[in-house]
């Protein structure tokens, strides 16, 4: 506190290892720090967050129960609530991660947004793409881990499967719903998805009564 800290509670925050901080820094309660954690100046933590072995670089923002370890968050970015950046997570300045979205040795670069409902592992994307809500990396085969790179200015539509090894080049899009399997060319648009049908008179089911 001495070094610029606010602490909202000090009986109710825990550090568990060596701590570096800036001033302006504000921690809410029941964050709880562990092994080695650089926080820079104007940085704000808010309540339930547990951050191991990290940097918070000058203005981030990590919002109520975030989960972070081995993650190193760029100036000004903002991660959470509810968001977990597990090991080899890389956010450059500006980059937003929301609400319920996991990262895992992936590296985004400025102004990236992956607003909610989103896994990105062991990619690496593109400067000002947004990623839409529901989408995925498929980087695991069963046997092997393989790479989703994704260029600069790319649009991902919600609900994508992105099916590594797969690159999609700068200022291509990707339609809501598609499994992508192949390279997407510079602004192209990929659409990925089964052609809908409409089945008229279907019946639903019943339960059967039990005697």
């Amino acid at each position: 506190m001495a070094q610029g800290v606010t602490l909202l509670d000090p009986a109710r925050f825990d550090v568990r290892g060596e701590v570096n901080v800036g001033r302006d820094v504000l921690i809410d309660v029941n964050v709880i720090l562990e092994g080695r954690v650089d926080i820079e100046d104007n940085v704000q933590i808010g309540p339930n967050c547990v951050i191991k072995n990290s940097t918070l670089r000058r203005g981030a923002i990590i919002k109520a129960n975030s989960h972070l370890e081995g993650a190193d968050v760029g100036a000004g970015s903002d991660v959470g609530p509810f968001a977990r950046l597990r090991p080899g997570s890389v956010l450059r300045d500006q980059v937003h991660v929301g609400n319920f979205v996991e990262l895992k040795n992936a590296l985004l670069h400025d102004g990236v947004k992956v607003g909610h409902l989103t896994y990105l592992g062991d990619s690496d994307v593109g400067a000002r793409t947004n990623i839409g809500a529901g989408t995925i990396t498929c980087n695991y085969d069963g046997a092997n881990k393989w790479r989703t790179v994704i260029g600069e200015d790319v649009f991902i539509g919600s609900n994508n499967s992105l099916v590594a090894p797969v690159d999609i080049r700068a200022g291509a899009t990707t339609g809501a719903g598609s499994t992508i399997t192949a390279e997407v060319p510079e602004k192209a648009l990929a659409v990925g998805r089964a052609k809908q049908r409409v089945i008229e008179g279907w019946k639903r089911p019943e339960k059967i009564k039990k005697s």
